[in-house]
């Protein structure tokens, strides 16, 4: 029997989207929190995840349309109740499963008294429109259009049409938009792709191999811990584009590896696999009390070689002598390349990403001068933002001669000219950058 007291999915989005919003930080961790607490069914639990996701995901689209339908200038509308209608106006319009009288009954119980008339009115109105076909029409703008359309925001939708045009933009919205999948990197150390894929199609879950990544599945979003074979460490979780990084680099068995900003340590698990868990993998970040999870994560999956370590990578200093056979650098970026997966991305001020350049040039600088001879760093980021990266690669190359791009393949990707801006509508990866730099022997 239900428990009538227990929070309901509407209520608990509402709360991990106001608190989130209050702390101006990302859903994932709140609601991973919330789910592993609360004693949901796995229908309440979709509903819970597809409210908070697509409720951030869609936030521009739902405040253009809240402007017309609201007599009130959304600045004027207490927070909370904004929320509350920005959830109720995403059931209406982009959850065809949920009847419309339910999300307005649902989003004026959960007002509170003074504004449950002013909830009510705003989003009736909404269904009456939608029902008639009478939804107010997009701007005449193109670009304006696009922003409401794929419900980015405008400053950063003008961005990317200046980098790379109107229907490259358009298509690569598109791409974001059209819905998520969970991939999985098969551990090699334990099995195989195609020992996995039957595993999984045993408990009627599909599998898609990954077309570039020799080790990727592909499968329908769901709770990592419920995925049959996590336990035993058969898989982790990392994007086919992040895994093709790791190809590049090209370890060895028996190499010596300097992960320089390693955390949640995908990369380095995927290095490790790589060189059948012969050599040292070091997985280096900067912040100390997550360098437990690369740990934890590492036993889990049965591998050996990595060891971790807590500095800052554009100081990080070895034993004296010591230079590494492969570095990656995968730098903090801006994120402006899994918009997709990370929805709170686009709301956030392009200005914030203005110093990142300097500090990952720093990074790169630093770690050159740990790699060996005739040795291979990659240079990684989950952005599109050419000052973070053929930019940043420019700078490197003109302070270092004894450097050069180096011409690779990575699974099925061709990096002919030793870098590569993949874009979510090219292959369905992240969006990310990945230039591979190869120190000259001589």
């Amino acid at each position: 029997m239900a428990d009538r007291s227990a929070p309901t999915p509407r209520a608990l989005a509402l709360s991990i989207l106001k608190r989130c919003s209050a702390a101006d930080s990302y859903a994932n961790l709140t609601l991973d929190y919330v789910l592993r607490r609360q004693n949901l069914s796995a229908q309440d639990s979709a509903l819970l995840t597809a409210l908070v996701y697509g409720t951030i995901e869609r936030q521009v689209s739902l405040d253009y349309y809240l402007a017309h339908f609201s007599d009130l200038p959304l600045n004027k509308i207490d927070e909370a109740v904004l929320w509350i209608l920005r959830t109720g106006l995403y059931q209406i319009l982009y959850m065809e499963r949920i009847p419309p009288h339910a999300a307005v009954n649902e989003s004026v119980s959960l007002a509170p008294r003074r504004s449950a008339g002013f909830v009510n009115a705003v989003l009736r109105t909404c269904v009456r429109c939608k029902e008639s076909d009478s939804m107010p029409p997009l701007p005449a703008s193109p670009e304006e259009a696009l922003s409401v359309r794929s419900s980015v925001p405008l400053p950063l939708c003008l961005e990317f049409i200046r980098i790379f045009g109107f229907e490259k933009t358009e298509a690569m919205f598109a791409a974001w938009q059209a819905g998520r999948k969970l991939c999985l990197r098969v551990n090699t150390l334990k099995t195989d792709r195609a020992t996995l894929t039957d595993l999984l199609n045993r408990h009627q879950i599909e599998a898609i191999p990954t077309s570039l990544s020799p080790n990727g599945l592909l499968i329908d979003e769901m709770p990592v811990q419920k995925i049959p074979g996590f336990s035993d460490g058969l898989f982790f979780i990392q994007d086919e584009a992040s895994q093709l990084c790791v190809e590049a680099l090209q370890a060895q068995p028996g190499d010596t590896v300097l992960d320089c900003c390693a955390c949640p340590g995908s990369k380095s698990f995927g290095t490790a696999m790589r060189m059948q868990d012969k050599g040292l993998v070091l997985a280096n970040d900067l912040h100390a009390n997550k360098l437990s999870l690369i740990a934890s994560g590492a036993e889990r999956l049965g591998v050996s070689v990595i060891k971790t370590n807590a500095s800052d990578a554009r100081t990080f200093a070895p034993a004296e002598g010591v230079l590494y056979d492969r570095i990656l650098c995968d730098v903090p970026c801006s994120g402006y390349g899994v918009l997709g997966k990370k929805p709170e991305i686009r709301h956030k001020p392009l200005q914030t990403a203005a110093g990142l350049p300097e500090i990952q040039l720093a990074i790169l600088r630093h770690a050159a001068t740990l790699l060996a001879p005739g040795g291979r760093l990659v240079y990684s980021t989950c952005t599109l933002l050419p000052q973070e990266n053929e930019q940043v690669i420019e700078q490197f190359l003109e302070s270092r001669p004894d450097f050069r791009l180096c011409p690779t393949a990575a699974g099925g990707l061709d990096i002919s000219k030793g870098l590569i801006t993949l874009t979510p509508d090219m292959y369905g990866t992240d969006g990310f950058f990945i230039a591979v730099l190869e120190r000259k022997n001589d």
